[in-house]
Formats: structure tokens, sequence, C-alpha cells
């Protein structure tokens, strides 16, 4: 824990601020229900309202408070995309690490298999099995954690291939020990550095295409809140905005508020990525 408090310490302005802001979102994610003014889905006024007391962000157009929305949009976007992105992990380093280590007819399978699932576009494939299978919650997450951990089982499988040549593997052969913990015990804490730096870039990848997702109409369905089905919803106001007076300005800007909330978290997190990658490494500033 001390170390982990020194590194904290250490970490560039870069990093502690995106740190901040990861933090916020998770707040907001986890207090939604307190944090939010109106529930979700209640329409509370007319719609498309200015800016103003008591609906700081205005209303969309059933007559929704934005601002509660964009906060439910912090639980509902985030929570699924973190949610997938642990499961296409569990899948995808469990399969990579044991295809490089037992190897064989089992490593072919398993790289074959992936190789076709990486050789389909992934947004073509996701929305042609959402289409078949309804846009369901589970189906969401089950389709786009199986895309995505072919990413991760490629990157997990090439890290154990390196780790599995050193000197320290063969050791621990040939006292005996079993596959199961040479995996858990020699492969996977050698490997955790690049695979925790991935799962931050997985995740950037997972929320951007469930936000891509309902943008099209296939990814979370009304009336949950998700930021990608706010940003299609209020679209066209930015054709129709007067940007002469404040009030009719924020009509424009309404979509760029949960566009701005993906892109600032998306960036958080790579920074957050960077400077993880930069302490493994072992490179001095």
């Amino acid at each position: 824990m001390t170390r982990y408090l020194s590194l904290l310490r250490t970490a560039p302005f870069s990093a502690k601020l995106a740190m901040a802001l990861i933090a916020v979102y998770a707040v907001t994610a986890l207090f939604a229900p307190w944090l939010a003014p109106y529930p979700e889905a209640q329409i509370v006024g007319p719609k498309y309202l200015p800016w103003a007391t008591p609906h700081w962000l205005g209303t969309d157009a059933l007559g929704r408070d934005v601002l509660s929305r964009l906060i439910y949009g912090a639980r509902n976007t985030v929570g699924v995309a973190l949610v997938t992105t642990m499961l296409a992990f569990l899948l995808g380093t469990t399969t990579g690490l044991l295809a490089a280590t037992v190897g064989g007819w089992f490593d072919t399978i398993n790289s074959r298999v992936v190789d076709v699932l990486m050789a389909i576009p992934s947004l073509i494939f996701a929305l042609l099995i959402l289409t078949i299978t309804g846009t369901s919650v589970v189906a969401l997450v089950l389709v786009i954690a199986v895309l995505d951990s072919t990413r991760v089982f490629r990157l997990s499988r090439a890290v154990a291939q390196g780790i599995l040549t050193m000197d320290y593997i063969e050791v621990a052969r040939m006292r005996g020990e079993g596959l199961g913990w040479i995996i858990r015990r020699e492969v996977f804490p050698n490997a955790a550095a690049p695979l925790i730096a991935e799962f931050g870039l997985r995740f950037c990848f997972v929320f951007l295409f469930i936000s891509a997702l309902s943008f099209l109409g296939l990814g979370l369905q009304p009336p949950t809140a998700d930021w990608g089905s706010m940003v299609r919803e209020s679209a066209k106001l930015i054709s129709f905005a007067n940007f002469s007076s404040w009030q009719a300005a924020t009509f424009g800007l309404a979509p760029l508020l949960p566009a701005g909330a993906i892109a600032l978290l998306t960036v958080a997190v790579n920074m957050v990525v960077d400077w993880v990658l930069h302490v493994s490494s072992g490179l001095k500033d």
C-alpha cells in the first residue's frame, strides 16, 4: 500500500488530474439517484426548455430533464462498458494464457477462431448479431465482450509466450509444478503490467463502441439514459440552433454535452494508461 501511495504522489499532474476526473465520473455513476434532480425518464415540463432554473441544462424532445439524464447516463453507459470490459478480459486473458502455456492443438484451434472473428469488422458483426438476438443489455454485453476478447487473447498470448521462454518457467516445470500453478504464480504476475494498461485502452474502445451502437439505435434502449442515444436524439438541434442569443444557442449545444462527457472520460482514461505504461516500463523522467 505504501508503494502505491508513493507512486501516486510522484505521478505527473496530468495523471492526477485524469484520476480526479475518473473519480468524479465514478461518484456520479454510483450516486446518480441522489445527485440527479429528477428521475431518469420522468417528463418534467415542455420540450426543449432553455437552460435556466430549475432545469439547468434544459429539457429534451420529450420534456425530460437533460442534467438528470446526463447523470444517469454515467451509471448506464460507463457501468455497462465496465462490465463488458471485465467480461472480455476474463474470457480473453484466460484463453490467451492457456493457449500460450498449453500450446499444440489447443493453441491452434483458439488462434484460428480468433482470426476468423477478427477478420470480420466489429461494428458490422455486432449490428448483425444484435439485429438477430435483439437489443437487450445482456445481448449487448455478451456480443461486445466476445468481440473484444479477441484483442485481449492476442495480447495475453503474445506476452505469455515471451514469459514462457524464461529460465524460471523451466525451473518451475522441473520442480513438477502444474499448469494452473505456472499460470497463476509465474505467467500472470509477470504479464499483469501490460494487461492492466490494455484494460484501460479496451475500456475506452468498449465505451466508444457502446456509444456508437446507441447512436445507431442498437445500444441501450429508451427510456434508459445513454450518452450515445442522447447525442442522436438532439443532433438535429445543431442545424436549427440560433446562435444570436444565449438561450437560443443552448439548443445547438445540447448534443455536445453527452458527446463531451464521452470524450472527456476517454481522454482521462488514456492519460492514466500512459502513466501506468510509463511506470511499468521502468523508464525515468
